[in-house]
């Protein structure tokens, strides 16, 4: 019986250890949470805000209009009144709405109402979706900083959420997917596919006209 003895002062101590690691790692987590944006390509916005710490996934969907269950065909060809949008789901004890806010108003081109770089047409407009009073303060702030920033008016709406519909299966990361795709390029995987659109559109290159060294996700 001694050894086991003298291991309990050892297994007090882990268990302490492991008890106070625990507690750490609960005060530093906090709430999931959701915002849904509209920033042009959705494929865009879903690469740049799976970047940011505290976001745990963007999900690439369509909200903001009435038709029920919309396809990507339905929403591009015009009259269902969506938007192209991504809910990101983030954890608030690492980042927060406000900065989440920041960061769209500064990988947009908010002062072009008609669209987005190539994209044009209503469901590639910007805007933002609120659920509740505090979302919208956060918002209308972070607009209204943006604005003061750029030193020219914001186009970009801030709207009351409506249903959020995902998009189809392969609209989903497809930033990343090795999928080989047809393209005027020839067959190419889908990260590459997605590569070749995001320069040949000019969302960077507007972005960083825009914003210059406080564009968060172009390389300035």
């Amino acid at each position: 019986m001694r050894p086991l003895r003298r291991s309990r002062p050892i297994i007090l101590s882990l268990a302490i250890l492991v008890g106070i690691c625990l507690q750490s790692t609960n005060a530093r987590a906090g709430e999931t949470r959701d915002i849904v944006v509209a920033g042009g390509c959705f494929w865009c916005v879903e690469a740049d805000f799976e970047r940011v710490q505290g976001v745990k996934e963007a999900v690439s969907g369509y909200t903001g209009g009435t038709t029920a269950n919309p396809t990507y065909k339905d929403v591009t060809r015009g009259g269902t009144g969506h938007y192209e949008a991504v809910k990101i789901t983030y954890d608030s004890g690492i980042v927060d709405r406000a900065r989440l806010f920041d960061l769209f108003f500064r990988s947009i081109d908010p002062t072009d109402a008609g669209g987005q770089f190539c994209d044009r047409g209503q469901s590639y407009a910007t805007a933002i979706f609120v659920s509740n009073a505090a979302e919208r303060a956060a918002a209308e702030n972070a607009k209204a900083q943006a604005e003061a920033e750029l030193g020219r008016k914001i186009v970009t709406p801030i709207l009351n959420a409506k249903a959020f519909y995902d998009a189809e299966e392969y609209h989903q990361d497809y930033y990343k997917g090795t999928k080989r795709v047809l393209t005027r390029f020839g067959a190419i995987s889908q990260k590459d596919a997605y590569k070749r659109y995001r320069e040949g559109c000019g969302r960077d290159a507007r972005i960083r006209d825009l914003w210059g060294s406080n564009a968060p996700f172009v390389g300035n």
